[in-house]
């Protein structure tokens, strides 16, 4: 506003941060059609090269065209194109598992803070304000500080978290959190790794995002915030999706659907993919190259709610489940299954002519073009980048739901790689299998990457794991404290079913997503959260629960084979039980961690009954007594009313 003093002099700041933005040239923007404008302001022949001048040259870290639908960003480097799991780093003192910033670089981070602000003092910035989090749940006002030729990565920030008003943007606006990108530091301080530094003070959060990719440094960022300010408070930001289902029956299940990256969540919010004749592919055999189909005439209707992370509210004072609702207000899809035209036609439809501007990385695009989600660019000649993106404003997904659900399923997704008699592996999962809370705590804390995920830099650790909750790479406190979190979350929740989804594999099967899909069916036609007693059978892994007896979708039966995998032709027992013996060791190596002073004695407990080897009815035995003394201990104490703003932090 005319006359007004810039935001910077009016908003309550931190020193060093009102000083770099009295230095620096700043650019405050209001809208992501600014920012849009922004990411393309110096375009020579259509392209805009983000690129610095370092020692020994100048390097570009990516390079952006205006598309028709949009804005297209792509990375020079291949690894820059998804995430690295292992560059978060803590700069300050408080409690923490991570490494911090003097163990891994064997010095103190304030040299290199001070180099950061002089280094953007210097620069033309992007600015803008938006929440961590939900403005009206639990939202945490922060400020985004970029540099101005990085606007692609300011974009897909602001599209993700929403963006303040620049007049709002004032005394009443008092940032705790703050995002500081500083791209070429990648190149001269951190031999060319992703990094991304956290420094948490008593009353801010600072995150230093030296790479351009959002993952680690604006989207798992905010995450690490969210978790941190949860931590303290006693709630849980779940990495999951979660959709409302609605039957032809017009039952209505909402399913939270929770995994590493790489586990399904964003395909839980898809429609099921169809062959050309309209029947469902359930499965090509690895071995012998039969495939399998599965006919079903009409799908349910879907009216997605998250797609990555949700904030986790206490039950209704006399509720049994769990409750949730977004933290984010667009979602970073990847697309590398939608590989040519006619595989997912919404998604398809919606970012080929979106009502507006989207941002998509890692496609084939050119200027004046139109970016076409199933044309990922090449990381190398003949192969394709398995990590296409796409973020999508959640305002223009068809039937998206605002505000609060009440969760019904909790399922949890593991990416299984192919299992046979020539190569045991742990791909001995069925379709679906029920597990007890006990169980389904345990899964959550070990929470496997599994097979060749899309999203993730290669390690080279036989099973990765993703760690608490899946969220562990982005947490900046301790995973004991998110481990009781969690539990206490599921025992308070017992009217809520678990389930555990495999994707990718079914034993000697190429399943796809078809699972999470096809069970997502069964489940909602079903509508009850419990199943009778002659529809399971204890599963011969005593850390899948119990496997069903059949499953049938419409009057198609899925075939035995493929809920209890031990039955299949090219597995066998033999196989099987290998797999097995494989799940046990990855549990017995990454729940160890767990068995801290601080952990709850019912978690010791559970985490010993699996180290010991325990069966199904011990799990079950321990949910239910757990189950029990968490609620007579929260009835003997009056609950406090529920919060749906953080307090003041």
């Amino acid at each position: 506003m005319k006359g007004r003093a810039p935001p910077h002099q009016r908003m309550p700041l931190p020193q060093d941060i009102r000083a770099v933005l009295e230095k620096a040239t700043v650019t405050y923007a209001s809208t992501t059609d600014e920012l849009a404008d922004l990411s393309v302001k110096d375009a020579v022949h259509g392209w805009h090269d983000v690129a610095y001048d370092i020692p020994g040259g100048r390097f570009v870290a990516a390079r952006v065209c205006r598309v028709r639908n949009g804005i297209s960003a792509n990375y020079t480097d291949p690894y820059m194109r998804r995430r690295d799991p292992d560059c978060l780093v803590i700069a300050d003192e408080r409690a923490t598992d991570k490494q911090r910033f003097s163990e891994r670089f064997g010095g103190s981070f304030d040299a290199l803070r001070g180099d950061t602000l002089s280094w953007l003092e210097s620069q033309e910035l992007a600015v803008f304000g938006f929440h961590a989090g939900t403005k009206n749940v639990k939202g945490v006002p922060a400020l985004a500080i970029c540099p101005a030729n990085a606007g692609f990565f300011a974009l897909g920030l602001a599209l993700l978290q929403g963006i303040e008003p620049v007049e709002h943007l004032d005394e009443n606006f008092a940032p705790r959190a703050f995002i500081l990108v500083a791209p070429p530091f990648r190149q001269t301080h951190f031999g060319g790794k992703q990094i991304v530094v956290h420094e948490r003070t008593t009353k801010n959060h600072y995150l230093f995002s030296y790479n351009l990719y959002p993952g680690p440094s604006a989207k798992k960022g905010v995450y690490g915030m969210l978790l941190e300010i949860g931590e303290r408070e006693g709630w849980v930001a779940a990495h999951c999706s979660a959709v409302t289902v609605v039957t032809p029956y017009d039952n209505h299940v909402t399913i939270m659907h929770e995994g590493a990256s790489g586990g399904g969540k964003s395909e839980m919010l898809e429609h099921v993919h169809r062959e050309a004749d309209g029947r469902l592919l359930l499965g090509e055999n690895t071995s012998t190259g039969e495939k399998m189909h599965l006919v079903l005439p009409r799908a349910c209707n879907l009216r997605p709610v998250c797609d990555d992370m949700a904030l986790c509210l206490n039950p209704s004072r006399n509720g049994r489940k769990l409750r949730l609702t977004d933290a984010e207000s667009a979602w970073f899809i990847r697309v590398d299954h939608i590989e040519h035209y006619g595989v997912d036609p919404q998604l398809e439809r919606l970012t080929i002519d979106p009502p507006e501007p989207l941002l998509f990385l890692n496609l084939d695009a050119v200027p004046d073009g139109r970016a076409l989600i199933w044309e990922p660019v090449m990381d190398a000649p003949g192969q394709r980048c398995p990590n296409p993106r796409v973020v999508m404003p959640r305002r223009i997904v068809p039937g998206i739901i605002d505000g609060i659900v009440t969760v019904d399923i909790r399922s949890f997704g593991v990416r299984a790689p192919p299992c046979t008699k020539d190569r045991p592996t742990y791909g001995i999962l069925g379709m679906m299998s029920v597990l007890p809370p006990a169980l389904a705590w345990l899964w959550r804390l070990t929470a496997p990457r599994g097979h060749s995920s899309p999203s993730i830099v290669a390690t080279a650790e036989a099973i990765p794991s993703e760690g608490v909750g899946s969220f562990e790479p982005f947490l900046t406190g301790r995973r004991v404290e998110q481990a009781n979190l969690l539990l206490r979350q599921i025992l308070d929740t017992p009217d809520s079913l678990h389930v555990l989804i495999p994707n990718q594999h079914i034993g000697a099967w190429r399943v796809g997503f078809m699972p999470q899909w096809i069970c997502r069916e069964y489940l909602a036609r079903r509508g009850a959260t419990r199943f009778r007693q002659e529809q399971l059978v204890p599963s011969r892994c005593p850390l899948l629960g119990q496997s069903l007896t059949s499953l049938q979708v419409e009057g198609s039966n899925i075939s035995p084979s493929l809920l209890q995998v031990e039955r299949q032709e090219h597995v066998g027992l033999a196989s099987y039980d290998e797999g097995a013996a494989q799940l046990q060791r990855f549990f017995d190596k990454n729940l160890r961690t767990y068995l801290d002073r601080d952990l709850d004695p019912l978690g010791r407990e559970i985490i010993e009954c699996c180290l010991k080897g325990g069966r199904l009815e011990d799990y079950q035995a321990l949910s239910t007594a757990g189950g029990r003394k968490r609620r007579a201990a929260r009835r003997t104490r009056r609950p406090p009313p529920v919060a749906e703003r953080t307090p003041s932090h």
